[in-house]
């Protein structure tokens, strides 16, 4: 096994170790002081512990593939919450979102 693939691994297992004891900590908390007796109802939500993941998997892995994705995957399903926050300028960013990342992934197919 190549040394680059180990390191992969070691990262994918500590970031999903990681991912894990802020789920622990997340429910702890919720169990001693509901978050939503303190005002805070979003921090359960089940869609934000994939944005979670996502976040961790970024900060804590060098192949940053698995956190994009799962970024990808957080604003597709959360896209009625991304547009009533955008407001009247989501009728312009899913078109531009959409051309950018085309010409992303043909500028990085060219390569």
């Amino acid at each position: 096994m190549s040394a680059s693939r180990v390191n992969n691994n070691r990262d994918t297992y500590k970031a999903a170790a990681i991912a894990l004891i802020v789920f622990g900590i997340l429910y702890l908390i919720d169990k001693l002081a509901s978050f939503s007796a303190l005002g805070l109802p979003w921090v359960m939500n089940k869609d934000n512990f994939l944005l979670y993941t996502a976040l961790i998997f970024l900060i804590l892995k060098r192949d940053k593939s698995v956190g994009i994705i799962l970024v990808g995957l957080w604003l597709v399903l959360n896209f009625g919450l991304i547009t009533a926050l955008l407001g009247s300028l989501s009728a312009y960013l899913l078109p531009l979102g959409l051309l950018l990342v085309g010409l992303l992934l043909y500028w990085l197919s060219g390569r």
